[in-house]
């Protein structure tokens, strides 16, 4: 069953459950983004943040006989803090007739063709730097005869694998949403052996496509996405569903489909994370004509309302012709937030959605809370926040290189803009000067901030 938006809340007000929209707390690093955080701006408008791809991509290839085809690859990676460790779960088809008995040579004149016998495993890789990776043998799952590979799983489709540091049993830490005859679910100790998967027929979604879930600690409850179909529109839609207990799912409803205006551009996969006290969608965003996939950048504050940046401007492009990633972009679940940048992981390919193309892993970096920035519209603007609680030095996220920032406190004495030391260097940590006070003074009261931009960027604030 599909529900509408309207049934969909009418549910949960029956059951008496809440979706808070949680306002940004102390210690909660705050972002220009979030509407929230900003009372007002004048000549400011937000904007798409901009990735870095790294020199060394692809980091990894299809280079194993259970990887004969890694399609959209759908990656899903966790930071391992205990044992410094990244660990990365895929989804190579393991079998494909098309791949395997059509020689190289034969691709440009043969086309590519989906067989039924396709079948899709989940792999694993790990990494001690996130950029050197290797494919141990895991002696786990049979293939052709062998278990030596690094397969966990075989059949699931579109897995999305999360590391679940709420989970209080340690059979169940790690979880797997997946596809099989029904959305289902899946679970490990240790990320590696798996139970059987459980169906979950109440969500009631198609899912072929990057199936992910996660805890939001703002909701109290488990989110996931998947794929629903409009058949009639020949669409693809983004479907949403949740669950207290990872057992019991509600029906997936729709939250995201083409812009009326750009049919063309289709939701395909958008995996999702919480971050700022926001949720951030990987939106990707296949396009017809082209046959191609590129990553765009969502935004909600339940879960459940979402809205596009900048429609069309992708956050993770395609490369150029001849790149591991001219084809298209599959972002992967789980970015990796260290001190000094985001490493949002992805799935690449050199050809497109449905015609042959070779596989990589690949790697885009995001400077801190860089997936969106405020920037004047003119040569200059300003932001006014909502009312925030000073609790130590204000620290700014603002690339003022190419000209300058102020921030005011209207209304504290000595704390005004003219009395503000400008920002004209790019940081992540600005710590935030005047030339006669100090923010001890304001300790522990409630003010608001004003930001002049001049040709700067601002992306988010703590304090």
């Amino acid at each position: 069953m599909q529900l509408d938006r309207r049934q969909f809340l009418q549910t949960f007000a029956v059951a008496g459950t809440q979706l808070p929209a949680k306002p940004a707390t102390r210690t909660t690093t705050r972002l220009f983004l979030d509407p929230r955080v900003v009372e007002k701006s004048t000549q400011v408008s937000m904007h798409v943040g901009k990735v870095m791809k790294d020199t060394r991509n692809p980091l990894f290839a299809e280079d194993r006989p259970w990887e004969v085809r890694y399609d959209n690859l759908y990656p899903n990676i966790h930071f391992d803090v205990a044992e410094k460790l990244y660990k990365c779960w895929y989804s190579p088809f393991t079998i494909d007739p098309s791949a395997t008995e059509t020689p190289r040579t034969s691709r440009q004149s043969i086309p590519y063709k989906p067989d039924r016998k396709r079948e899709m495993g989940v792999c694993y890789a790990t990494s001690k730097d996130g950029l050197r990776w290797s494919k141990p043998d895991l002696d786990l799952i049979e293939f052709q005869g062998s278990k030596k590979n690094n397969i966990v799983a075989r059949g699931p489709h579109g897995a999305g694998v999360y590391f679940d540091p709420h989970e209080s049993d340690p059979s169940r830490r790690y979880k797997m949403l997946l596809q099989g005859k029904s959305t289902s679910g899946a679970f490990s100790p240790d990320g590696l052996r798996w139970t059987e998967p459980v169906p979950f027929p109440s969500i009631g979604a198609i899912g072929d496509t990057h199936n992910n879930a996660i805890y939001s600690q703002n909701l109290g409850r488990y989110v996931a996405i998947t794929r629903l179909w409009d058949r009639p529109a020949k669409q693809r839609l983004v479907g949403r569903t949740e669950s207290i207990d990872f057992k019991t799912w509600t029906p997936a409803v729709e939250v995201m489909r083409a812009e009326a205006s750009h049919p063309e551009n289709q939701t395909y996969a958008m995996p999702i994370f919480e971050h700022g006290n926001l949720f951030f969608g990987l939106l990707m965003i296949f396009h017809a004509p082209s046959d191609t996939v590129h990553c765009e950048l969502a935004w909600s504050v339940d879960s459940i309302q979402w809205t596009r940046l900048e429609p069309g401007t992708p956050f993770i492009p395609k490369g150029a012709a001849g790149e591991s990633d001219s084809g298209c972009v599959y972002a992967g679940t789980g970015p990796v937030f260290l001190d000094n940048e985001v490493r949002i992981y992805y799935g690449a390919s050199n050809g497109p959605h449905t015609g042959w193309r070779d596989g990589f892993l690949n790697l885009a970096r995001a400077r801190t809370d860089g997936f969106a920035f405020a920037a004047p519209s003119g040569g200059q603007g300003t932001i006014l926040t909502k009312p925030v609680k000073l609790s130590g030095d204000l620290l700014c996220n603002i690339d003022a290189a190419g000209g300058q920032a102020r921030i005011g406190i209207p209304g504290a004495d000595g704390f005004s803009l003219d009395d503000a030391i400008p920002l004209r260097s790019d940081s992540t940590r600005h710590t935030c000067r005047w030339k006669k006070q100090k923010t001890e003074a304001l300790h522990g009261r409630d003010v608001q901030l004003v930001v002049e931009l001049q040709s700067a960027r601002a992306y988010s604030f703590l304090t």
